[in-house]
């Protein structure tokens, strides 16, 4: 791991561990020995050979900052990078938050006791979020004193060579226990000669390094420089770090090694002894398939001055602890030797090692770390041997491993539903990026989305994600008339922790449904306008209206009443508007279409295509008992090109008296403008003809050649008026027929007759159609009137064959009390209707008017009013004033007095086969 500035801080990151797993002291009481409460502090220490090994475990302090101290006696040094490569020490860290630290026993500040006792103290400093800070003590003494003439220890960011300074039959005299007894109960007197060993450090007078060329140092220097040099009572101890300016990479077999080759010159007096020290640590060799490891590591290296060097003995380890064969054979671990080289195979995987999660190029992958450990013994003759120990952490190449997107959208649930994974332990999903935003996943989760976290067995996860259709983070995207894609765009952001590196993965998943329930159109019509109501169905008004030939506008829509709610709307429109087509005309009435277009303006779809056509009540041709006529042109659709202006009688002279793009209106005198008579059994008929232009000549082939006939014209129109003798008839047009033109149907003419309610008895001002419902008291009178329009025949006398009250407007509705009967009043009301006479000087025509006044009432049954409003209706007829008999000259019968007692009531029992023609709006009986 890269090495600060500074002394050396860690970070601890890892699981949560419970309380009672790691003790917490205050930085104002004592330190805590840590050898005394390993298992309560996750402080552990190992001896291993030639070094010393302290685990930190992560329950120790999660999350805070871990500091080493080194100690001898009273010296208390920060354990630096420098340092830490200057006196023999490493540390090492793993994702969970476990830290290793190894020491030399040979370290700058371990007491030494013959070579063979080694006391190691050093301080574990734990800082928390405010600055305090707990300490931990760690004291561990290490025996060791199978020590080989030369040893060689290849740590993570040192190399270290140790090499017997003493001549040899001292040191094999200080490797006998029982003369190592007599020497400690002073029966024994080591000679002068080793005491005052020239090659004590004292005695160092220069080193010279090989780079491979000679460079010379005095110690002083040397120690300047970052070496380590130490001398023992038996050894003389050099150690470098690896990218020190002396050390040099030499390839053996191909693979580099890093080289540290010094001869230390001691000097006493006259004479000179020379030490020559050589330390080589393998810094490549590595090879790697997707499930194995293979370190190769040259058989003969640079520390071997013979190519017939014996091996006496290799093994393996993991984390600096030596393992067996059997432990090798369980987890697949091989170590040979092949050819020149000694080959480690390890496979990927294993439980010593751990991966971790790498964003390369915002990619995700992973990495293999593993510490294996080499250690050899080997000799070149006589009893000089090298023990040799690598530590050799290992870290695979980067693996790609892009994360599979799962697809588990539920159709039948319209819920978006997706699995993004698996990822390492060490990767959380901080936010996701929607089409339109960021959210965190409690933002997430607080909109109604479903994120989770899914962890499988062999410890990595997943993350899902569910998200409804109907969200509005969601696209929708209408790609046919009856398809929607519903889009869901994601960007994923993760962290690697304790690295905090982000990265991020783009994923999109589609789905095409055809739940498109697309607007409709319906509508009806009364005698004067079409109601049309329109259905958004599921898109909302996301489309516009068309109405004949223009779009619904703004301004529009106020002229034809628009109402809308969420999911409907409703328009009016007057058969006579603009907007709607004539298709036929008919002697009293005009067939009128309304076409309704729905269509999506971005794609220009049609999404719905409506025509209502209705017959609605028009007067086209009146026949008057004065000998005058008129009649109404129109425009149909099957003349487009029409100008109604243009149209004129068979006399071309008699032109319209009114006309519009729409309508031309004709009056005339029956016999004017080319209008001819003629006679039938009784009947006197009247006709004419409305044309426009001429069209193009007819030839006629015969058999005295081609005669031209008179061409027949654009538009023509027949209107006719039937007379009988002694009475007025109704009266009918027809057209010639011809291709796409109207096609007139013989008609009946009728007079209007009008009932009215009057204000007061004077009947000179009445209720408009926009006053109603009038209200009235209980028995107040009622004043109406039945009047002919528009005639100026005296010979006419209108006569009220009936007239009756209902409960409701339809004319034939129960209950229903008759008023008036056969022209009579109904004897059987015990408030009877009056008829008022009506005088010659108030009206011009008095045989034209009808007066009668009731008293205003309500129906009952069973003493209880069934509501509180009536309408009024009538049946009249117009009679010659020379007839004589029927309904015209009907006599009506003296009142009988009604018998005390005999309580008449308007009931539902009526006749309701009246044929109704006339009535009045609601009548409201008022409360008060």
């Amino acid at each position: 791991m890269p090495w600060l500035s500074g002394i050396c801080t860690l970070w601890l990151l890892g699981f949560v561990v419970l309380a009672q797993n790691f003790n917490v002291v205050s930085p104002q009481k004592n330190v805590i020995p840590a050898q005394n409460f390993n298992q309560r502090t996750g402080l552990k220490t190992d001896c291993l050979g030639s070094y010393m090994r302290l685990t930190v475990d992560k329950s120790l302090a999660f999350g805070s900052l871990v500091e080493f101290d080194v100690m001898n006696g009273s010296q208390i040094e920060p354990l630096t990078p420098s340092l830490a490569s200057k006196c023999g020490f490493s540390i090492d860290s793993d994702p969970w938050g476990n830290y290793r630290v190894f020491a030399s026993l040979f370290n700058c500040f371990a007491e030494n006791e013959d070579d063979h006792l080694f006391d190691i103290n050093m301080r574990v400093r734990v800082r928390g979020v405010k600055a305090e800070q707990d300490v931990f003590q760690v004291e561990k003494t290490c025996t060791h004193d199978q020590w080989a003439p030369r040893e060689v220890l290849c740590d993570r960011n040192y190399m270290e060579v140790s090499v017997n300074r003493l001549p040899g039959e001292i040191t094999a005299m200080r490797r006998q226990p029982k003369m190592a007894e007599r020497q400690a109960k002073g029966d024994y007197q080591w000679p002068d000669t080793v005491s005052e060993a020239i090659t004590s450090k004292y005695n160092i007078w220069r080193m010279v390094f090989f780079t491979p060329k000679q460079k010379a140092m005095v110690l002083e220097d040397a120690l300047k420089a970052g070496y380590g040099v130490i001398t023992t009572k038996s050894r003389l101890v050099l150690r470098s770090g690896f990218d020190m300016p002396e050390t040099y990479v030499e390839n053996v077999n191909g693979i580099p090694m890093k080289v540290i080759k010094v001869t230390t010159y001691f000097k006493r007096q006259w004479s000179v002894t020379m030490l020559d020290t050589v330390a080589a640590c393998p810094v490549g060799g590595l090879s790697f398939t997707d499930e194995m490891i293979t370190w190769y590591f040259p058989r003969v290296n640079p520390l071997m001055t013979s190519t017939e060097a014996n091996i006496l003995g290799m093994f393996m380890g993991i984390d600096g602890s030596q393992i067996d064969s059997a432990q090798m054979a369980t987890r697949g671990y091989i170590l040979t030797i092949e050819g020149n080289n000694i080959v480690m195979k390890i496979p990927i995987g294993g439980p010593d090692g751990y991966y971790k999660s790498h964003a390369v190029d915002n990619q995700y992958n992973i990495r293999y770390y593993i510490e294996p450990m080499l250690q050899l013994l080997w000799s070149e003759g006589g009893m000089d041997s090298t023990k040799y120990r690598v530590l050799f952490p290992i870290k695979t190449p980067f693996m790609p491993r892009p994360p599979q997107f799962v697809d588990l959208t539920d159709v039948d649930k319209r819920m978006f539903d997706v699995i993004l994974g698996p990822f390492l332990y060490d990767v959380e999903l901080v936010n996701i990026t929607f089409s339109a935003g960021v959210l965190t996943l409690a933002e997430a989760n607080v909109r109604g989305f479903n994120i989770q976290e899914q962890r499988f067995q062999n410890g990595s996860k997943a993350f899902r994600l569910q998200v409804p259709f109907s969200d509005s983070f969601v696209v929708r995207t209408q790609t046919d008339l009856l398809l929607t894609v519903y889009n869901l765009r994601l960007v994923y952001g993760f962290m690697i922790f304790p690295e905090s590196i982000s990265f991020s993965y783009i994923a999109t998943v589609d789905v095409t449904l055809q739940d498109i329930t697309l607007p409709t159109v319906g509508g009806s019509c009364d005698k004067e306008k079409f109601y049309i109501t329109i259905s958004y169905g599921n898109l909302g008004k996301n489309f516009n209206i068309m109405l004949g030939k223009r779009d619904l506008t703004p301004d529009l829509s106020a002229e034809y009443d628009i109402k809308e709610n969420v999911s409907h709307m409703s328009l009016v429109v007057p058969f006579l508007a603009f907007d709607v087509a004539f298709e036929l005309m008919y002697p009293s009435s005009l067939r009128a279409r309304l076409d309704v277009l729905l269509w999506e303006p971005v794609n220009k779809w049609t999404l719905s295509d409506f025509s209502l056509a209705c017959n609605f009540p028009m007067t086209m041709t009146e026949c008057f008992s004065n000998g005058s006529m008129s009649a109404l042109a129109v425009k149909v659709e099957s003349v487009p090109q029409l100008n109604p202006s243009q149209l004129t009688l068979r006399d071309h002279s008699c032109r319209p008296k009114f006309s519009n793009d729409r309508f031309a209106y004709f009056s005339y005198d029956a016999n004017g403008c080319g209008t001819t008579r003629k006679f039938y059994d009784g009947v006197m008929m009247y006709q004419n003809e409305i044309i426009l232009g001429n069209g193009p000549p007819v030839y006629q082939q015969g058999k005295s050649g081609v005669t031209t006939l008179p061409p027949d014209p654009e538009y023509r129109v027949t209107v006719s008026c039937f007379y009988t003798l002694n009475d007025t008839q109704t009266i009918a047009f027809f057209t010639k027929p011809r291709e796409n033109e109207p096609l007139p149907e013989t008609g009946f003419g009728e007079l209007h007759v009008v009932l009215r309610l009057a204000l007061d008895g004077s009947y000179n001002n009445f209720y408009a159609e926009e006053d109603y419902p009038v209200v009235q008291y209980l028995r107040s009178p009622l004043f109406f009137e039945v009047v002919l329009l528009r005639s100026t025949d005296p010979q006419i006398e209108l006569v009220l064959e009936s007239c009756w009250a209902t409960l409701k407007e339809d004319r034939i509705s129960t209950p229903r009390w008759d008023l008036i009967v056969d022209g009579c009043v109904n004897l059987a009301d015990n408030y009877e209707t009056i008829f008022h006479p009506v005088t010659p000087g108030g009206v011009p025509y008095p045989s034209h008017v009808k007066h009668f006044e009731i008293k205003m009432f309500t129906f009952v049954q069973n003493h209880v009013m069934l509501q509180d409003q009536i309408y009024v209706h009538c049946d009249a007829v117009l009679c010659d004033a020379n007839q004589n008999d029927g309904i015209c000259k009907r006599l009506c019968p003296s009142p009988i007095p009604l018998k005390t007692g005999n309580k008449v009531r308007r009931d539902a029992t009526n006749d309701q086969n009246q044929k109704a023609q006339l009535s009045t709006g609601k009548i409201l009986l008022s409360a008060s």
